[in-house]
Parts: structure tokens; sequence; C-alpha cells
């Protein structure tokens, strides 16, 4: 592991406090610190700047969800993994005029595998991963468009709204390598009503380049380690020695708009409402057509957020989706394949479904403003499960959500056997949080969540999928159904994390993070689940 220890003491050392237990002030800056700055805006016209963030993770069985090794081709035999990050990125801003802005950025993240990789084409290997570079910002921004009270952005753009809940991140699949959209966003500002619109379009691309082209290949470069075998339906299985899978930022195509409302009139109660449409197309132009939905979804909700007589923070969302989804995981088999024993038979389709689900996002904090500034905070979120005995799909679907708002481990490699990377679903979590700062520059969090699903039939169960080999299924209920004799139960299990993060310098900062889940009898098998990250930023 990548230790901090020693770069901890020496921040400590470095650290300047007043008498009274406070920050002292800010010195006049270095002239080392003007030198950057003067190098980072050689001309009024230009600014530019970079990064360089490592990581080193380590995870046992957080994917193959103590799934044993000689059960078939899942992730058994992959059920603990360590490997480093390196991510680089590049960026610079052009003014040509004080309205125009165009925005460029360059990312770049290699990976070395200390055990066999789990993840995409890089599957079974060890060693090197020379990923692709990609252009993961390009847009020219309009301030006061034709005098209006408005920004307009245009291009490959990052978008978090509200708290990140719904829309976050538009390429789950690379892991915080990027976070980009391929959007127009229009923000309209109503000050007398202290209201901001922002009416957003956006087009997203599963494969890193479909539209701009990445700085190397985008799909596989050697042959996996185990072949990869598809079963069509109603056909015999088939091995496919050199697929050259493509490494996608996304499960589909995707394309969608956004209406979103913020209104901050009162401090005590601000209120976000939105309305978003989602339209996800499969991709069929691969060797196996395993990737993604075809659907429509439309999602109505509500946040409302505010502070209280000085020590009370609240923030309560809610969304309910209706539409129509295709996922080929719940299908009905075709002639000759065995039904999916996940469904009652009066549940199979052969084609699209009707959503019809909801979810529940709310936190409230109370503040003691105190030296360390304490914080503790009561979590409670719920996304409803796919109820596997109608022709309805009830499962709440995130979004542009799939990103780790808050667990690295379990909402990020759990849910990859269950539904996807980072698509969190069929969930209630609910337990405290402690943060503290215990001296300046430094953060400590401690949270515990009770983790239960709303429905225990895991309908999205990878190990069903009627394109792959089959192998025993991680979830208690699924195997009950296949008439296997183990205990069912709801109980996803007790969930820790602790998080750790030093501020050195403006240039450097720092974290250590650890996450374990003690499975419940949602899970067939019981084995600690674990996860471990240390990471140094470096900002120029």
């Amino acid at each position: 592991m990548l230790a901090l220890t020693s770069c901890l003491a020496l921040g400590q050392a470095q650290t300047t406090v007043g008498t009274n237990g406070t920050c002292a002030a800010s010195p006049p800056p270095s002239s080392a610190e003007q030198t950057i700055k003067n190098i980072k805006n050689p001309s009024p016209w230009l600014s530019w700047g970079a990064d360089l963030r490592v990581r080193n993770e380590y995870f046992d069985n957080a994917l193959s969800l103590g799934v044993p090794s000689g059960t078939g081709i899942g992730f058994g035999n992959v059920h603990a993994n360590e490997y480093m990050r390196f991510r680089a990125r590049i960026w610079a801003s052009l003014f040509p005029t004080n309205a125009l802005t165009l925005n460029v950025r360059l990312a770049a993240e290699p990976r070395e595998f200390f055990e066999r990789a789990t993840f995409d084409t890089f599957f079974q290997h060890q060693g090197p991963q020379w990923r692709y570079g990609i252009i993961d910002n390009l847009n020219l921004q309009w301030k006061k468009p034709v005098d209006l009270p408005a920004t307009l952005t245009v291009g490959r753009q990052d978008i978090f709204l509200g708290d990140g809940w719904l829309v976050g991140d538009a390429s789950p699949n690379d892991g915080s390598f990027t976070t980009f959209f391929d959007a127009a966003r229009l923000t309209y500002k109503l000050d007398n009503a202290h209201t901001t619109v922002d009416a957003i379009g956006l087009m997203e691309f599963a494969r890193p380049d479909a539209w701009l082209p990445t700085l190397g290949p985008s799909t596989s470069l050697i042959e996996p380690t185990v072949p990869l075998t598809t079963r069509p339906p109603g056909g015999a299985p088939i091995t496919i020695p050199d697929p050259s899978l493509p490494l996608t930022l996304t499960d589909q195509n995707e394309r969608g708009l956004i209406l979103w409302v913020a209104n901050k009139s009162l401090p005590y109660a601000n209120l976000d409402t939105y309305f978003i449409y989602k339209h996800d197309q499969r991709l069929y132009d691969t060797p196996v057509p395993i990737f993604g939905d075809t659907g429509d979804i439309y999602t109505a909700g509500g946040r409302l957020t505010g502070l209280v007589a000085d020590h009370w923070k609240y923030s309560a969302e809610g969304a309910y989706q209706f539409g129509r989804k295709n996922d080929p995981e719940l299908n009905m088999p075709a002639a000759g394949v065995p039904s999916n024993p996940l469904l009652a038979p009066s549940a199979e389709t052969t084609g699209a479904r009707d959503l019809n689900a909801f979810g529940i996002n709310s936190k409230l904090t109370y503040q003691f403003n105190d030296h360390w500034n304490d914080q503790i905070s009561l979590n409670y979120e719920y996304l409803t499960g796919d109820n596997p005995s109608t022709k309805n799909d009830e499962m709440f679907d995130v979004l542009w959500g799939r990103w780790p708002m808050w667990s690295e481990m379990y909402n990020i490699y759990s849910y990859v056997q269950e539904t996807r990377v980072g698509q969190t679903a069929n969930l209630h979590r609910i337990g405290p949080t402690w943060t503290v700062n215990p001296m300046p520059k430094m953060e400590f969090s401690a949270s515990y969540y009770l983790l239960l699903a709303d429905q225990d039939v895991a309908t999205r169960d990878f190990s069903q999928q009627p394109y792959v080999v089959p192998w025993a299924s991680p979830f208690s209920a699924n195997q009950a159904l296949e008439g296997a004799n183990v205990h069912v139960g709801d109980d996803r299990g007790q969930y820790i994390q602790t998080v750790l993060k030093y501020k050195f310098s403006q240039h450097v900062s720092g974290h250590l993070w650890g996450e374990f889940l003690f499975p419940g009898d949602f899970y067939v098998n019981h084995q600690l689940m674990e996860f471990v990250r240390a990471e140094m930023m470096f900002t120029f």
C-alpha cells in the first residue's frame, strides 16, 4: 500500500495555528506562488493548469461477493485485486472576448495491476494497462448571450446538479477517470426571484471514440485468458477466442433532456424541481450483444434543502419514474432456452416493460459549531427494486448518478453482478455519519449504514444472463428459486466507512479511505468485503 503516514507528519509540522487554536492569517503569496500564478496565466487571453492523481487501491470479495473459485467463469477466481491508478490531466481556457471562453482538457489514466485484473478487457491479466488518452472537456461558453442573464455552454463539459443523486457522471464505466457530459446547457438566472433555470440537452456514446478520437485504441489489445462464451437465444453456446471487446464509458448510447429549476428565496427552504427524460439505445455492434438497455425513462422529482437555527441542516429529495424499458436480462428466453427462474411465469415477457419506480434520498445534520467543526448526520436512502411477480419494471434507475456518492466499494463494485457499475437500486440505506476537523487542513469522517434490499430477489442477476454461460448466483433468493437449500433474506449487511483527508498545501492533498461490509442473508456467502485506498493529488 502507498503510505501517507510520513506525509501527514510533514503536513502537521508545517501547520501554523494561532494562540486561540484557530488558523493564523495566511501570509502574502510567496515568490514561488506568484511565479506559478504568472506561469499559469501568461496573458489575459489564456490560463492553464494540470493535475496528477495517484491511487493505490485494494479490495477483496467486493466484486465476487464471496463466490468461491471453480464455480464458473464469474469473478470467483479474481476475488481480490490490488492496483495503481495514475490519472494525469492538463487543461486550458482561452478568452477571445469577455463573453466567450473556450475550454479544453486532456486526460489519461494508465494502471498497474499487481494481481490478476477484474476490469474490462484486461480481465485476469497482470502488469501495466496502457489505456487510451481522451479529450474529456471541449466546450465553448458564452456569457450573457444577446444580453440575456444567462450562460450557454456547448460541448463536452462536467455537469453536477444538486447532490449528484441523478446527474453527476455520464461515464461510469471508466471509474472516475472521466465524468463528462456531451451536452448543450443553458443556465438562465432570474435574480429578482432568486431562481436559476437549467435547460440541458445531451447525447452520450458508449464508445470513447464515437465522435472524438482517443489517443490510443479503446479496444482490447490482448486475447482474454478465459475465452468469451456466448449463448444466443435458441442456439448452442459458441466461443469467441479474441472478441476485442471495447472499453466503454457507459453501457448504452444515451440521449437526454433535463429541465432543472432551483429557487433560493429562503435560506431554510431551498427548493429544486426537475423533469428528466433519458433515452437508452442498446449496442448491437459488439461481438456479444450483452451491453445495455433500450428504453425511455421519464423522471419527475424535487429536492428541499436548508439551514435551520444555525445548527440543523437538512436535504430531502424524491423522484418518481415512468416509461418503458427493454432489459435483455429480464426478457423471456427464446424457444429452446430455459425460462428465467427469477421471474414468475406471469411476469415473463419478450419485449419492453412499463417502468413504475421511485426513490428517496435524505440527510439530517446537526452542526455543533465548535472548535473541531463536529457534525453528525443521519442518512436515509430508498430505491425501489423490481418485483419479480409483476410484468412492470419497478427498479429505480439512478440515471447519470452512477458514481461513488456514498461508497467507493459497495455501490460501484458490488452492484456489478446485480445491475451494472454504480447502478444502485433495490436498496434501503440508513445510518449516521460523523465528520470532524481535528486540526487545520485535516478532516476525518466515519459512517455506519444498515443496508437492506427492497426485494429479496435480485432480478438483474449477471449469472442468469441469457447471453453468458451461467454460474452459481451469489444471491440467496435467486439460488432458492433454482432449488438450492439456502436461507433467504433481505439483509444486505452492515457497512462501515472511515476516511482521513489532509491538505498539505495549495498544490498537494491526500487521503486514506477504508470500507468494510459484513454481508447479511441477502447473499449466499458472508465473507467480509473490504476496500482500502491511499491517494495523493498534485495540482499545478
